[in-house]
């Protein structure tokens, strides 16, 4: 990612800042270009944060793509600020609680709006997450090279093992569906935003020291998956550990219960029509956690502060 600003002329004399994202014509940046155009356009965001009453929605704002040479292809977002990890490499290192939660929430706001236009994101890092250096409340996601369209014209895709190549993504925080070659699905963001949160808060993850052994990486997250809680006890040690994360991950890493629909080769949440009126089913038997539920988890944290 570049930083860019207007060319000279006109009447301000106030430069505009850009950032500008330039790739291979027909390398990933282009999978990154159909996401904005299909599902991110400047009037479809506005039109749901005044839906959900929300006054900002970390969506980048494309404001122009092309091609240069005709070799390379470029894409124009208004001024995205700094990346949360050129945060943490400025010797932070972990983020505070409720700084963390903060941030969480933040990109909830942005997971709900994507998995509500049929594409999920696919590579949640800190790498494509920026902060507004004026206002640390502004959070956006960007990054959508590996973006997935899941669910395009309202079908859910069929998960099938070994359809994609494996592997895609940042590997230290990709979901087990993505190691697989499987197509991300809701969940898979969500699973990466956990291992994000987890890696802000201590610092480090048990597989962060092997990831040029990419299978060594999806057997641990496979081992911790099932055992949420040592995971949680290696990471903070000696620390108190936060009882939305527990949460959190443990709602998250439940397996799906097919016994609720043994007849259909489906995700069970694809079985309901009305997400309002399952909601509460859905967060008892947890067999799916819609992006609404855990950011609940997260908000009830502010309170204790």
């Amino acid at each position: 990612m570049y930083e860019a600003q207007s060319a000279s002329g006109g009447t301000s004399p106030q430069k505009q800042r850009y950032s500008l994202k330039l790739d291979v014509k027909d390398g990933k940046i282009y999978n990154e270009q159909n996401f904005f155009q299909r599902a991110a356009k400047a009037g479809t965001v506005e039109k749901w944060k005044k839906w959900h009453s929300l006054p900002l929605l970390g969506i980048p704002s494309c404001v122009g793509f092309g091609l240069h040479a005709d070799s390379y292809r470029f894409l124009v977002f208004s001024d995205l600020g700094r990346t949360l990890q050129s945060v943490l490499n400025d010797g932070l290192h972990v983020l505070r609680e409720k700084a963390a939660f903060q941030i969480v929430v933040r990109l909830l706001d942005c997971l709900e709006y994507i998995h509500e236009n049929e594409y999920v994101h696919g590579d949640i890092t800190a790498e494509n997450i920026y902060l507004n250096p004026a206002d640390l409340t502004q959070v956006t996601l960007a990054g959508y090279c590996f973006a997935f369209r899941y669910c395009p014209g309202g079908k859910h895709v069929a998960q099938r093992e070994g359809s994609r190549t494996p592997h895609e993504g940042t590997i230290e925080f990709i979901s087990l569906d993505s190691h697989k070659g499987a197509g991300p699905s809701r969940r898979s963001d969500l699973e990466s935003l956990g291992y994000c949160l987890l890696q802000w808060l201590c610092g480090f993850l048990p597989w962060s020291d092997e990831l040029d052994k990419v299978e060594t990486v999806m057997e641990k997250k496979e081992k911790y998956r099932r055992d949420v809680k040592c995971l949680l006890h290696l990471c903070f040690r000696q620390k108190s550990i936060p009882d939305a994360l527990l949460n959190y991950l443990q709602q998250l890493m439940t397996p799906w219960i097919s016994k609720w629909c043994p007849k259909s080769r489906k995700p069970a949440q694809e079985e309901f029509k009305d997400f309002h009126s399952v909601r509460p089913f859905l967060q008892i038997n947890n067999f799916y956690l819609p992006v609404l539920e855990l950011r609940e988890v997260f908000i009830s944290v502010f309170f204790q502060f």
